[in-house]
C-alpha cells in the first residue's frame, strides 16, 4: 500500500467489485481516492457471487483498463434456455437486441481490479475498523478508522458508499430522509460450485413442479449450479449426491442424463429479497450497489446495477471536478430509475421461474401461461432479451 494521505478527493468505502471499479474510473480522470476495507483481500476474493455481465459493465471494466482477461478467458453469451414442462426453448438476446452477454465470475472481476489498482500503487487500506462518516451533510467531509491499532481520519469532498448491505454508509443517512422498500420471498438458492463441464454451453433457466433450477458455468471447466429450496434448511443438510439428484430431477432426462457430478468446491443457500433504499445521495454521501439496492439473483442484474452505479458516479464526480454539480444533482434520480427498471425483472423472473406453494395450481397454470407467451410471441421474447441483456445508462 502507498503512503496513507491526510486528504483525498473521494474516499471510497467498500474494497469489492464496485468500489475498485469506480477507484479505477476515477483515475481515468485524473481524481485521487482512497479505498477502504474492512474485510482482508482473501475474504473480499473468497465470496462467490455472480458471474454474468451486462454490456454496460463489459464496456465499463474496460474504460478502467481491467478487461484483458475478461477478454481473454470470459465466455459470450448469445443466448440461453428457458425450460418449463419438459421441454427447452431457446432465447436468442443476439437476434432480439444484437447485444449479448459475459460470463466472467465476479470474484475473476474483483481480482483484475485489485491487481490493477495495486499495479498503480494507488492507496487501499485492507481491515480498516471502526469506520466512521462525519460531515457529508455539508462542504468537507472526513472519514475516521482504526489500522494496525492506530486511529486515522482523512479529508475529502466526497464519500462513495460501496460497501453492500451491511455496510457503514447507508447507516449513516439521517433516518428522516432515507426511505426503504423491501420484499423477502419464502426460499432459498441452495448453490454448488464443482470443478466439471458444464451440462450445456449457455445457461438454463428451469421451472418445475418441484421447483426452480439454474444451469450456470464459470469457465468451461467450472460449473455453477443452483436449486430452490426452502430458505430455513441448511446447506450442511444436503450431501453433494442428494444435490445432484435433486438438480437432474427438475431437468428435462435428456438433459440430466449430461451432468458431470463431483464434489462441491462450495455450497451455500443465499436467501432472496428485493430492496431499494432511496435516495442514493444525500449531501457528500453517495451509496452504490448492495448499500442502496438488492435483487433477487434469478435476473443476474446485482453486479451490473452497481457498475451502472459507479459508472454513473464517477461521470458525475468527473464533471464536478470540471465545474458542474448538475450530475451529482441528478446522481440519484438517474441511479433509481434505471435500479426499479431491475427491480420489476427480477421480481417478474423470479416470480415466473419458481415454485410458490402459496400461488396454488392457478399460479401454476398461470406461469405456464406466461411461459407459453413468452416464447411464442417476438414482442414479449424481445422485452425480455432487452432486458436481461441490460439497459443503457442515461
Amino acid at each position: 500500500m502507498s503512503r496513507l494521505p491526510h486528504r483525498t478527493q473521494v474516499v471510497i468505502v467498500g474494497a469489492g467489485p464496485s468500489g475498485l471499479l469506480l477507484g479505477a474510473l476515477l483515475q481515468r480522470q485524473g481524481i485521487d481516492t482512497l479505498v477502504l476495507e474492512q474485510r482482508t483481500p482473501d475474504y473480499v476474493l473468497g465470496r462467490i457471487r455472480a458471474g454474468v455481465l451486462e454490456q454496460v459493465a463489459v464496456d465499463l471494466i474496460d474504460e478502467a483498463g481491467a478487461g484483458a482477461r475478461m477478454h481473454a478467458e470470459g465466455l459470450p453469451h448469445d443466448g440461453f434456455e428457458l425450460c418449463f414442462g419438459g421441454v427447452m426453448h431457446r432465447i436468442d438476446l443476439h437476434a432480439l437486441t444484437g447485444k449479448r452477454v459475459m460470463i466472467y465470475g465476479q470474484t475473476e472481476v474483483t481480482r483484475d481490479l485489485m491487481a490493477a489498482r495495486r499495479a498503480a500503487d494507488l492507496p487501499t487500506v485492507y481491515e480498516a475498523q471502526q469506520v466512521r462518516l462525519h460531515g457529508f451533510d455539508g462542504p468537507s467531509p472526513n472519514v475516521s478508522f482504526e489500522h494496525d491499532g492506530q486511529a486515522h481520519e482523512v479529508a475529502c469532498d466526497f464519500i462513495a458508499g460501496c460497501d453492500g448491505f451491511h455496510g457503514v454508509c447507508r447507516a449513516s443517512m439521517p433516518a428522516d430522509i432515507l426511505k426503504t422498500f423491501e420484499k423477502v420471498y419464502p426460499f432459498g438458492w441452495l448453490g454448488v460450485l464443482a470443478e466439471v463441464p458444464p451440462v450445456s454451453h449457455e445457461l438454463i433457466y428451469a421451472n418445475h413442479d418441484r421447483g426452480f433450477a439454474l444451469c450456470s458455468m464459470r469457465s468451461r471447466q467450472r460449473s455453477r449450479y443452483y436449486v430452490q429450496c426452502p430458505i430455513e434448511e441448511a446447506a450442511e443438510q444436503w450431501s453433494d449426491d442428494a444435490f445432484w439428484d435433486e438438480l437432474k430431477r427438475r431437468l428435462p432426462p435428456e438433459t440430466a442424463a449430461r451432468v458431470d457430478t463431483g464434489p462441491s468446491i462450495e455450497k451455500s443457500i443465499a436467501p432472496l429479497r428485493s430492496f431499494v433504499a432511496e435516495p442514493m445521495r444525500h449531501g457528500r454521501l453517495l451509496l452504490a450497489g448492495d448499500a442502496a439496492h438488492i435483487v433477487p439473483p434469478t435476473g443476474a442484474k446485482g453486479l451490473n446495477l452497481a457498475a451502472g452505479d459507479v459508472g454513473l458516479m464517477a461521470r458525475a464526480l468527473a464533471e464536478f471536478y470540471r465545474g458542474s454539480s448538475a450530475g451529482i444533482d441528478s446522481y440519484s434520480e438517474r441511479c433509481l430509475r434505471r435500479v426499479w427498471k431491475a427491480e420489476r425483472f427480477s421480481w417478474w423472473f423470479t416470480s415466473l421461474m419458481h415454485r410458490f406453494p402459496e400461488a396454488g395450481e392457478f399460479g401454476r397454470k398461470m406461469q405456464h401461461a406466461e411461459l407459453e407467451y413468452l416464447v411464442s410471441s417476438p414482442a414479449a421474447a424481445t422485452a425480455m432479451a432487452e432486458n436481461y441483456v441490460g439497459l443503457p445508462l442515461e
